[in-house]
């Protein structure tokens, strides 16, 4: 029984290897047809084709496992839906900017063209000062000024 036993053994451990040697021919018949089979053919002349398997362990170990592909998209759609959301912000901050700078300049036009200013104050209306409105003018200069320039790149 061992004797048998062993015999299987050693015949499956050489299977392999006997059928990964085997020879594959091709050759083209009468009719120009080509041919390929694991026997030689009689009567007519034939080449020995090199057969590769389809994987190579050199391969298999370069190109990324689907997993770790699936990991990369996740990955590259994150990032891609920061940038769009910093993007959505940043077109955010400009059209405040924008504003702000359209708000200064009109503030600026109506204390340049008018003399007198009246103001609300704790319920009751008032003109400002002369100097006053030359403090108003500095600050919507100041706002104009940083709002209306173009916004420096980080």
């Amino acid at each position: 029984m061992n004797r048998k036993a062993l015999m299987l053994t050693l015949l499956i451990a050489v299977a392999p290897s006997v059928a990964m040697s085997a020879s594959v021919y091709k050759w083209t018949d009468e009719d120009g047809v080509t041919h390929f089979g694991d026997r030689q053919p009689v009567g007519s002349n034939s080449e020995t084709v090199n057969v590769r398997s389809g994987t190579s362990s050199a391969a298999s170990n370069n190109r990324p496992t689907p997993q770790e592909r699936l990991g990369e998209l996740e990955e590259q759609k994150r990032k891609e839906a920061e940038r769009e959301k910093e993007s959505a912000v940043e077109a955010a901050r400009r059209k405040q900017r924008e504003a702000n700078c359209e708000t200064a300049r009109s503030n600026l036009e109506v204390i340049q063209n008018n003399a007198r200013i009246r103001i609300e104050e704790n319920g009751e209306m008032r003109y400002l000062t002369p100097e006053e409105i030359d403090e108003q003018r500095k600050k919507l200069e100041e706002i104009a000024a940083k709002s209306c320039e173009p916004e420096s790149q980080p």
